[in-house]
């Protein structure tokens, strides 16, 4: 069984024209190290897939959240199809392990990168779209991206919510520090800890110190709500 054909078992679809997921799931490093012209890389296919997943988004939000503004509306959508929501959903489906990188992307982690996993995503809804049409790429959405919405509401705003936690309880210190940052400046990981006055109550790790304090701020809360 080749990679295509197992993904397309993993995702319940298989595509009429072929070229459609090899070209969604070919990184512009590869396509450049291989001297491809450029509709061969997966860009144009994630410029599609993003207006796709925010039609369908904003759709499913409308009808099923009746009671609320169009603040909390557009809230709720941007904490199921930011990237680090988009990333999680590609580690589910392990997304990585088929998407065809350069050796430099490849050799500096770039299979597990937040960035290069959710516009891989985003590229597999546009060759839904283009090869099933609407009703295809809705399906593999709401399977995929509008699940566990709670969980994905707490895991993009996780900072505000332990706050609210924390202040609830009294006037303890919550503070974020930085425990170590390493790899090439292109692509840096950080290791952050999130402290209540003095006790560690969780630690995360992110391309950037921001994605970082926010999975900190989510185990801290797994931690606390147990």
């Amino acid at each position: 069984m080749n990679d295509i054909e197992e993904f397309q078992e993993k995702i319940g679809y298989v595509f009429q024209k072929k070229e459609l997921i090899k070209c969604a799931l070919t990184h512009s490093s590869y396509a450049n190290e291989k001297h491809w012209a450029y509709d061969r890389n997966n860009e144009r296919l994630e410029f599609l897939g993003d207006a796709v997943l925010e039609l369908v988004s904003s759709d499913f939000i409308f009808r099923e959240y009746r009671k609320d503004t169009e603040g909390a509306m557009t809230k709720l959508r941007a904490s199921l199809v930011c990237e680090q929501s988009l990333a999680q959903v590609a580690r589910q489906l392990e997304l990585g392990e088929y998407i065809s990188l350069g050796k430099g992307e490849r050799s500096t982690g770039g299979n597990d990168r937040d960035s290069i996993l959710s516009d891989a995503l985003e590229a597999v809804i546009g060759a839904l779209y283009l090869d099933g049409g609407l009703a295809c790429a809705e399906t593999f959405i709401r399977r995929f991206v509008l699940a566990d919405i709670e969980e994905k509401q707490l895991f993009y705003d996780s900072k505000t919510v332990l706050q609210e936690i924390i202040q609830g309880q009294g006037v303890n210190t919550l503070s974020y520090e930085l425990i170590s940052e390493s790899g090439p400046d292109h692509a840096k990981t950080f290791v952050v800890s999130c402290n209540l006055d003095k006790k560690t109550l969780g630690i995360g790790e992110g391309k950037s110190k921001k994605a970082a304090e926010q999975k900190a701020a989510y185990e801290a809360i797994l931690k606390l709500r147990k």
